[in-house]
């Protein structure tokens, strides 16, 4: 159980800047987790950033095995899906709040979450700071797991961690 804090803070370290990453709420039926950077770009190139997911997102955390078969359509209604080469589709999250620049919200479940009774709803609220962005990366997750959701929080805010440096890097330097 020590190894989940101690990745976070790992993760909160290598982000550098502003970060903070933290479960705020992990109880049986759901759990909140959330993060928070300081990105030295302003919002309109975060936003843009948001929308070629397959850029920035680690690979190792896709079904298919290749970031790039991600895509997201920045509108309500909109797919956040991955193809398979050859055919197929996962349909992981649909848009359901754009407000260009400043928030994007989408409703359904991650990886393994997607197999269980549980779904959640992540949000992105971008705020322009003098010349860069504090971006809020929210994902509140709630349903029905055999023992609770609860046990999955800390390894589910480790890997929406990860992504949010990955996002970050590729902002700031055009690499994950």
């Amino acid at each position: 159980m020590r190894a989940a804090p101690l990745a976070a803070a790992a993760i909160a370290l290598a982000l550098g800047g502003a970060a903070r990453c933290e479960v705020v709420d992990s109880q049986p039926g759901g759990f909140t987790v959330r993060h928070t950077l300081d990105i030295a770009a302003p919002p309109s190139r975060v936003w843009e950033a948001l929308g070629h997911i397959g850029a920035w997102w680690n690979p190792e955390h896709t079904f298919s095995g290749d970031a790039k078969n991600l895509s997201i359509e920045l509108k309500a209604g909109g797919c956040w899906c991955e193809s398979f080469p050859g055919g197929g589709v996962v349909g992981h999250m649909i848009v359901v709040y754009v407000q260009p620049g400043r928030t994007l919200r989408a409703f359904g479940a991650l990886g393994p979450l997607q197999a269980l009774g549980a779904a959640g709803a992540m949000t992105w609220s971008l705020q322009p700071q003098a010349g860069h962005t504090l971006l809020t990366w929210t994902y509140d997750v709630g349903g029905h797991a055999p023992g609770g959701l609860g046990a999955l929080a800390a390894p589910v805010d480790t890997v929406l961690g990860e992504q949010a440096g990955r996002l970050k890097s590729y902002v700031e330097g055009g690499r994950p």
